[in-house]
């Protein structure tokens, strides 16, 4: 599909290059931060845009998408939260549709002034009948001026506010997700988790208000992202907490009681786009029968299918596993460090959101929820 032919202005553009760059410099890194981020930039676009329809606003959001995912093609997020914008903006304009027909229909059941009959009208002056016309067309007139303020500005007026209200509910799905804790984690369970997630984070230290239980945290390597979460969780003296290498996750999982784990989006068949080392640990609890629990908000639901492990992950420098001082040996061999790994569905037993638990079969209703047939827009969104 060819872009549409819509022009942006030098404002609007200026916005979008700075998001980009922002994003591309690794200032804005955390998934919440990027949706966030995302939605303000849209808010932008839709305030300083000149639009008068609903279909010229669909095709501007479709051409900044266009836009973002040119420059930044494996970031998930961006797709998910423009099809749930374009979303909320199907709705929005389907009250304004309802307000005009009402209009209609309310203008058809008044009932109709008789016409005079011919040689009743006051000569004079041109005072009667005339006049009530007048006074009739004005009223008409002016009602029509009025449903469109309503159907133009207020429309406009109500996309902002759906757009201030979703950026809310970005903001604080952490905490919702985290209000389950108390069902999934019980005292003195030995929990396991990968990396660091600002979800999990949350999810734990809630669960940690009420109940103790130990936590062991791989390291996570080459990024040792773990280190920071096992630092972060510390601080609660409800939490043993246990750093381990990744190469010994197999050993300690009969011991495990429960997985939980972060993830950076969850694909349209129930599979993860998760840290790197995430495959192994689902793999080793799939053998040993351990509950693999997934926190994850509505936000990092693509509609997009893993149709290619690689088209949605990032190969970060090599240099942490193979140094470059190693000279004679780098140059005869080739280093691969991908930032991601990909999880099947099968190896996933529960996704949780600010909703609830959900079943990874059971994605398809949440995506058809969340956007709808706006989810047949994302291949639109991005033209390669």
């Amino acid at each position: 599909m060819k872009p549409p032919a819509v022009q942006l202005s030098r404002e609007i553009v200026i916005y979008i290059e700075d998001f980009i760059t922002r994003l591309r410099r690794g200032q804005v890194t955390e998934s919440k931060d990027i949706a966030v981020e995302t939605m303000n930039l849209m808010r932008h676009v839709v305030s300083l845009s000149r639009w008068d329809d609903i279909e010229t606003l669909l095709e501007i959001i479709q051409t900044v998408g266009q836009q973002l995912l040119k420059a930044l093609p494996r970031e998930l997020l961006i797709v998910n939260v423009l099809c749930r914008l374009l979303r909320l903006v199907k709705e929005e304009s389907e009250t304004v549709e309802f307000v005009e027909d009402e209009w209609r229909s309310q203008k058809q059941r008044e009932p109709q002034q008789p016409s005079p009959a011919r040689g009743a009208e006051t000569p004079s002056m041109g005072v009667g009948q005339p006049g009530a016309l007048m006074r009739t067309l004005t009223e008409q007139v002016t009602s029509r001026l009025d449903i469109e303020t309503m159907t133009i500005m207020g429309f406009k007026k109500g996309i902002l506010n759906v757009i201030n209200e979703y950026i809310m509910e970005l903001e604080h799905t952490e905490e919702d997700i985290a209000k389950n804790a108390l069902e999934y984690i019980h005292s003195s369970e030995i929990i396991l988790t990968c990396g660091r997630s600002l979800t999990v984070q949350k999810f734990l230290l809630k669960a940690a208000a009420k109940r103790k239980f130990h936590v062991i945290v791989t390291e996570c390597a080459p990024t040792y992202e773990g280190h920071e979460q096992a630092r972060e969780l510390s601080k609660s003296p409800n939490i043993d907490v246990v750093v381990i290498p990744d190469s010994a996750v197999f050993a300690i999982m009969s011991r495990v009681n429960k997985v939980i784990l972060g993830t950076r989006a969850v694909m349209a068949n129930g599979g993860l786009i998760a840290s790197s080392g995430a495959h192994m640990v689902a793999a080793a609890a799939h053998h040993h029968s351990t509950r693999v629990v997934v926190c994850a908000g509505p936000y990092k639901h693509s509609p997009w299918f893993p149709f290619n492990d690689d088209r949605f992950n990032t190969l970060i420098s090599p240099d942490a596993v193979m140094p470059y001082r190693e000279g004679d040996l780098v140059n005869n061999v080739d280093v691969v460090s991908p930032l991601y790994d990909y999880v099947p569905p099968e190896l996933v037993d529960i996704l949780v959101d600010n909703l609830g638990g959900h079943l990874p079969s059971y994605l398809y209703r949440l995506l058809q929820e969340n956007y709808g047939d706006t989810k047949d827009l994302a291949w639109n969104i991005y033209d390669p």
